[in-house]
């Protein structure tokens, strides 16, 4: 058995045993697993993270500025029209790491996100949209400019 299986197998286990004593709920047991998933380093693993490869799909978009002149705050949000979307996430390609953000979605909630992150250089901006388990996405290139200049 390697190393990294083996502590992976005792802090699952740990974690169960907080959990089934009440120590820690399971909401925070989750948290505390979600938040490896935002120290991944690549677009791959980020994917891997949320759960693998998602499918294009015309009912997700991403919502950002063409051309960002302040890469320090830069808007950024998501939209989704497929039924039963349950969680979001924003990717962003080139910053050192790529998953920024997640959103669970509520049942009966409109699919509509919107937060502010920093971009470093001009990247790609993904959102996967978990819908009926299923995994979607949708790609948009920002332009991130030096001093506001636009070019």
């Amino acid at each position: 058995m390697n190393q990294s299986r083996r502590t992976a197998l005792k802090s699952t286990g740990a974690f169960a045993t907080l959990v089934s004593l009440g120590i820690v709920t399971q909401s925070q047991a989750q948290a505390a697993v979600d938040q490896a998933s935002f120290q991944v380093k690549t677009l791959e693993d980020a994917l891997k993270a949320i759960g693998g490869t998602p499918a294009t799909s015309d009912q997700v978009s991403v919502v950002s500025p063409d051309i960002a002149e302040n890469g320090a705050v830069v808007p950024v949000g998501a939209t989704s029209k497929l039924p039963n979307t349950t969680e979001m996430y924003l990717i962003v390609e080139k910053n050192p790491t790529p998953l920024s953000c997640g959103f669970m979605i509520p049942a009966g909630t409109a699919a509509d996100v919107q937060t502010r992150l920093k971009m470093g250089q001009s990247t790609n901006v993904i959102a996967v949209v978990k819908a009926d388990g299923k995994l979607f996405s949708a790609t948009k290139e920002t332009k991130v400019t030096l001093g506001g200049c636009g070019g």
